[in-house]
């Protein structure tokens, strides 16, 4: 079953509430930078950052970047395919918040963690709208050393 946020998205009272509450799980904290996982990760990442005070930073899928890009490659249910930041999205030390709309198996997030962490960047912690545990995906970018926030889960596959 594929979850659809663009219906929640489209509510002006659910979206700011769920840019508020994910917001909320940072009180007191800071991040250099949001990192947004494409596309539906820009949308929450930008919010997010503007509200945090952060910068904003977006990984895409290959050949979507306007600069010079690191790539990494993730595994697909039917395949592979790559995901890009360009070379100064991120600098050493930086500390990083990776956002994006749903978990699922997590190849996309650990991607997107190689790719911030080959610039020498420090992914602290994940946040996401939804999780779908049974897939595993939370599990796996904990077990990559982020703290994970997701707003609801839906069991099953």
């Amino acid at each position: 079953m594929f979850r659809d946020m663009t219906t929640l998205f489209q509510n002006a009272g659910a979206f700011r509430r769920t840019v508020d509450e994910l917001v909320s799980h940072y009180d007191g904290r800071q991040f250099d930078k949001i990192v947004g996982i494409e596309a539906r990760g820009f949308v929450m990442g930008g919010l997010m950052a503007y509200q945090m005070n952060a910068g904003f930073v977006p990984i895409r899928k290959a050949d979507k970047l306007p600069y010079e890009t690191r790539t990494q490659a993730y595994r697909k249910e039917y395949g592979t395919d790559f995901l890009e930041l360009h070379i100064d999205g991120v600098n050493a030390g930086d500390r990083i918040l990776l956002v994006d709309d749903l978990i699922a198996t997590g190849g996309t997030a650990e991607a997107a963690i190689s790719l911030i962490r080959a610039g020498g960047a420090v992914v602290e912690d994940a946040c996401f709208i939804v999780d779908l545990p049974d897939l595993g995906g939370a599990d796996l970018v904990r077990g990559l050393g982020c703290k994970l926030v997701a707003l609801t889960q839906f069991d099953g596959v």
